[in-house]
């Protein structure tokens, strides 16, 4: 199943090419999510308590203002039987109540629609580069990757797993509108660590209907991730579910061999029937004739499969992001 942790993972990536640094490995990144959660999980249970605390101050506060006189008042006013007795002085006001400032993550954004392709054979990889220079985060014996390792509670070692999966990145506009900037994957199973890597460089960069992402686009971007499973070749072009299954379909066309594939949630984003669907992807890969006609097209195939996504905006990467640079620069200076 695709995780938030892996979303950061190919934001990390694709930012750390664009500024020519390294990025975390990704049972780092699983590691530092984990860890993440868990400050934002007991800070607000610290504020929880402070809040509670805070108001059983003022009930206690209320509960004194409204308590009969003392027994030493009561006597005085016993002695004064001539209603002059000494003023009873006011109960002071209760404390102003303060909750704590808590780091709020930015929801994950809905599943985005993929117009998916078939990638070419050749994967895109990093580059690799040097650590940034950055004194004010890192010095020469602390950095990120060095700080990870000396966790006083390290993650358990992750079983390397494998999968079908495809990278795809939006554009988010200011109105809230989400537009397709790229979407490659690969239906062979992949180490994931390998995979993402390799997919969302490809997909920011390789996807010939966009050009490559730049970094002025980073603070507009969100990255949706599929892992596929259970592929299961179709009876006949329409043997399969809206919303459960995505499509991978092959056709002869004029001599020549074709085939596109539509990812579990674009059918159902876009509106389409089956038959939308089928013709559409049909048109996506390369196929020219009358929609009417799509059923008579010779050796038309289909494979249903399934995927489950998980999606995440720069905000969130970035919240998280600045998160890791204060945990290192409190690592520096302890150490």
């Amino acid at each position: 199943m695709a995780t938030i942790a892996h979303c950061l993972f190919c934001f990390d990536v694709l930012s750390a090419s664009l500024e020519r640094r390294q990025h975390l490995s990704l049972p780092q990144v699983h590691d530092l999510w984990s860890r993440f959660q868990n400050s934002l999980e007991k800070g607000a249970q610290r504020g929880l308590a402070d809040v509670e605390a805070n108001d059983e101050a003022e009930d206690q506060d209320l509960e004194d203002s409204a308590d009969p006189l003392s027994d030493s008042d009561h006597d005085v006013d016993e002695l004064s039987s001539d209603g002059e007795g000494p003023a009873v002085e006011t109960a002071a006001a209760p404390s102003t109540l303060r909750l704590p400032t808590i780091s709020r993550l930015q929801a994950p954004s809905p599943a985005s629609a993929s117009t998916s392709s078939i990638p070419s054979s050749a994967s895109a990889s990093s580059s690799q580069f040097g650590f940034e220079d950055n004194s004010s985060k890192t010095s020469s014996t602390t950095s990120i990757f060095s700080f990870g390792r000396r966790s006083k509670q390290p993650s358990p070692a992750r079983r390397e797993e494998q999968y079908p999966l495809f990278v795809t990145w939006n554009t988010i506009s200011s109105r809230g509108h989400k537009s397709l900037r790229g979407c490659i994957g690969t239906f062979e199973a992949q180490d994931l660590a390998t995979g993402l890597e390799n997919y969302a460089l490809t997909a920011a960069f390789d996807d010939t209907r966009f050009s490559p992402i730049r970094s002025a686009e980073l603070s507009t971007l969100a990255n949706h991730i599929t892992l596929l499973h259970t592929f299961t070749p179709c009876a006949h072009p329409l043997d399969w579910s809206l919303g459960t299954h995505g499509l991978r379909i092959s056709f002869t066309y004029h001599g020549r061999r074709y085939g596109a594939t539509y990812l579990p949630d674009v059918a159902v984003e876009q509106g389409w029937s089956k038959e939308e669907t089928i013709i559409s992807l049909m048109r996506k890969a390369g196929w020219t004739g009358r929609s009417r006609d799509w059923s008579a097209v010779a050796d038309l195939k289909a494979v249903r499969y399934e995927g489950k996504g998980e999606g995440c905006q720069w905000s969130t990467y970035r919240d998280w992001r600045e998160w890791v640079d204060d945990l290192v620069t409190e690592g520096v200076k302890k150490s």
